[in-house]
């Protein structure tokens, strides 16, 4: 849980409510992305991916417990254990009748709508054109995710350096840490054999993240 947040830039702890849910003031909140509390720690990818959805309406004023309803009836009518990972939900014409359907059937708040309607159609709201754009999708499910899409090259795989963010299997964390200890970007592009934009383009991901 704690890479969770690290990865996609929460406050500590956000992931663990988001996902698992939490108890506060002798009250318990069911999670948002699990169908019911578990107490496991580690996070699937699709739980990851689906956190990512909802971190782009972390600032949207609304509590985000509050789209549990739609994402459980997402769930139901999709068969899909994490229909916030399948991009047809959000770009095909069913996918989004559906969404928007459900959206009036459970009263989701404006500021946490997925699709809206504008010109006479429906379309993407912003932060899920935000994530679909930061998402790469195979068959339409999430397979790896850009965590900086002005920088294509770094990818979060769960299937190289264990999800974190990296160019092909070399971490970005890597790299830029061999920079700081004074190595050249062109020695370290001859080490692993990478492009030497890609190199650079690590080490200015972790600026980025630092800052």
């Amino acid at each position: 849980m704690p890479q969770v947040d690290r990865l996609l830039g929460l406050r500590s702890g956000t992931a663990r409510r988001w996902i698992d849910g939490y108890i506060r003031g002798g009250r318990t909140y069911d999670p948002v992305v699990r169908q019911c509390h578990t107490g496991e720690e580690t996070a699937t990818w699709g739980e990851f991916v689906e956190t990512r959805l909802l971190a782009e309406y972390r600032n949207a004023g609304v509590p985000i417990i509050n789209m549990r309803p739609a994402i459980t009836k997402l769930r139901t009518e999709t068969r899909s254990q994490y229909p916030l990972a399948q991009s047809a939900n959000f770009v095909t014409p069913h996918g989004k009748e559906l969404v928007q359907r459900i959206q009036e059937q459970v009263g989701l708040q404006e500021e946490l709508l997925l699709v809206v309607l504008r010109s006479n159609q429906l379309v993407m709201a912003d932060p899920v054109e935000i994530f679909v754009n930061a998402v790469e999708f195979d068959d339409g499910t999430a397979v790896r995710m850009l965590p900086d899409p002005r920088l294509p090259d770094v990818k979060i795989d769960p299937l190289r350096a264990f999800g974190e963010p990296a160019i092909r299997s070399v971490p970005t964390e890597v790299i830029a840490e061999q920079v700081r200890a004074g190595d050249s970007e062109e020695m370290i592009s001859e080490l692993y054999e990478l492009p030497l934009e890609q190199v650079h383009a690590a080490v200015l991901f972790e600026k980025r993240r630092c800052a």
